[in-house]
């Protein structure tokens, strides 16, 4: 699968931009500023129907519009699909396949399957499990879409619980038959997620391993552990056994929404701690990469790879050997943001890899 033409009208800094590409490497080059991430992000709404960057949508239109519209045509196996995205302000996001819209975005998702590597990433290190929950969420939903489903089914139950809780000690009222009916619900959809993540963790781990290990030359050692209340655990039981400490917090403790990744460095030392700058940007990357091999896998095609940024906080050999890497085989069409176009091409030019670089400029993209 790959991404053969851009259009984008009044999205974000760019009035009207139409860029045409190779199935291989394109490259956004040019300042800060001048818009190269934009040009990723308007190819994850196409993908994805959604930025990557920030969930409003209304602030992706360029200021002074009243709409944006982003436009793209895949090809796969010889076939050609036009996706669009538009917005029209205080108006609902159209998304179309082939001038038909979806009955609903999730529909959408994971027909163009899209790996995004970001600074932002680090957020998976740095911040709370939910990132991480996230990231795993993401995966599998490119991949089954009834996954999606099954959590929003999950975290519904999980919000008509807590209020049960709030409203037991605000209230004075313990409705037990709720309660079982609500923890019946709670642990069927959990249980589905946890089996689903625990299926992917076993496949994905040692892909990263592999990714890691290319990228840093073996030189240190890493682990990515899923860790889950229900390893080992009744499900049931856990939220039985938890309702005393639930009523007097006033929510759930016990099940999925409390899973989390564990990232380790140097024999179980955390990642976030003892990591440098480098050995994280690493860690993120193989991790992308591994999100990459298993779409790749499942899909029996390959997404596209967005790379943004990515030279910042790699030594020129880890640089080297992660274009040296996506260039092979196994990855197909990639697209990457860069100040320096001569870095760029130099870089293909070595690998003998050919490369179209776009300079961007004030909203505006020529071919180089």
């Amino acid at each position: 699968m790959w991404l053969k033409q851009l259009s984008v009208l009044n999205f974000k800094n760019y009035t009207d931009s139409n860029l045409h590409f190779l199935p291989e490497v394109n490259a956004f080059t040019g300042s800060n500023g001048a818009g190269k991430t934009n040009l990723l992000d308007a190819i994850h709404y196409l993908s994805l129907c959604k930025s990557y960057f920030n969930p409003i949508d209304s602030q992706h239109i360029k200021s002074g519009e009243e709409y944006f519209m982003v436009q793209g045509e895949f090809e796969r196996n010889d076939r050609p699909d036009l996706i669009s995205c538009s917005l029209k302000r205080n108006q609902k996001k159209q998304f179309k396949r082939n001038k038909k819209d979806y009955p609903r975005l999730a529909d959408h998702i994971g027909q163009f399957p899209l790996v995004m590597i970001s600074p932002n990433d680090t957020l998976i290190i740095l911040e709370g499990s939910e990132e991480r929950r996230k990231f795993v969420d993401n995966v599998i939903s490119q991949t089954d879409n009834r996954y999606l489903d099954t959590l929003i089914a999950y975290n519904k139950v999980l919000l008509q619980r807590n209020v049960l809780l709030k409203n037991i000690k605000e209230k004075g009222v313990f409705d037990i038959g709720l309660l079982e009916v609500l923890n019946m619900q709670l642990v069927e959809v959990g249980e589905v997620i946890y089996h689903k993540r625990k299926a992917f963790m076993e496949k994905f781990t040692p892909s990263f391993q592999r990714h890691y290990q290319y990228l840093s030359d073996s030189a240190e050692e890493v682990s990515l552990v899923y860790d889950s209340q229900l390893h080992g655990a009744d499900f049931t039981q856990l939220l039985e056994s938890s309702l005393e400490k639930d009523r007097i917090l006033e929510r759930t403790t016990k099940g999925i929404h409390k899973d989390d990744l564990l990232f380790t460095i140097h024999r179980e030392m955390p990642l976030k701690k003892f990591g440098s700058q480098g050995q994280q940007k690493s860690f993120l990357i193989a991790l992308k990469l591994a999100q990459y091999t298993y779409l790749h896998e499942q899909n029996k095609f390959k997404p596209l790879l967005l790379l943004d940024d990515i030279f910042d906080k790699l030594d020129n050999q880890r640089t080297r050997k992660l274009m040296q890497m996506v260039s092979n085989e196994e990855f197909g069409q990639i697209f990457i943001t860069d100040t320096d176009a001569l870095r760029i091409q130099r870089i293909f030019d070595e690998i003998q890899q050919p490369i179209r670089i776009f300079d961007i400029e004030g909203g505006q993209a020529h071919a180089i």
